[in-house]
């Protein structure tokens, strides 16, 4: 009985490490680290036929291997994108739109806390806007939004991930 305790157990977490691994190599592939994502991949099919040829094993005599299996599938997605969310691979476009006066002052900030900003001056239905506009490390999207609702409770923000961004102010990729 132990032994099949932990059976299902060892199952159960190569199941979620495995998912895991295959949420981040495609979330790599995604935002063009293919070699990265090829890697991750062969260990990530090494795993599977492991675990795959254990669960099949005398399948008919123990079902519930499939069971485990499953909730290690349900269960490997979702750590795998918290998983993910924690890396924050990749790059988002932060559009942040407030009344010109502000916009002025929140650039500031924003610069002098290391966000490269581009300023468009736009008009909105009663008030001259800006548009500040920021290409950023995903890993930084948390910070620059607190920072700016912190200083401007009232604004409107989006953001939107984009696919590798080449030059700019701490983008650099080759």
């Amino acid at each position: 009985m132990l032994v099949n305790i932990l059976i299902y157990l060892l199952i159960f977490v190569v199941k979620v490490f495995e998912v895991t691994l295959a949420t981040t190599r495609i979330v790599l592939i995604t935002k063009g680290e293919k070699l990265k994502g090829a890697i991750i991949g062969f260990f990530e099919v090494i795993i599977w036929i492991i675990l795959i040829s254990t669960v099949l094993a005398d399948v008919t005599s123990d079902p519930f291997k499939v069971l485990i299996y499953s909730l290690g599938f349900a269960v490997g997605n979702y750590v795998g994108t918290i998983f993910e969310q924690k890396l924050g691979f990749g790059t988002v476009r932060l559009e942040t739109i407030v009344k010109e006066e502000d916009g002025i002052k929140l650039t500031k900030e924003l610069r002098d806390n290391g966000f490269a900003v581009t300023v468009v001056l736009g008009e909105g239905m009663h008030y001259k806007r800006h548009v500040l506009i920021m290409h950023i490390k995903r890993k930084r999207t948390e910070k620059a939004i607190q920072l700016i609702r912190n200083l401007q409770p009232d604004v409107v923000i989006t953001v939107n991930e984009v696919k590798p961004v080449y030059g700019g102010y701490g983008l650099f990729k080759k």
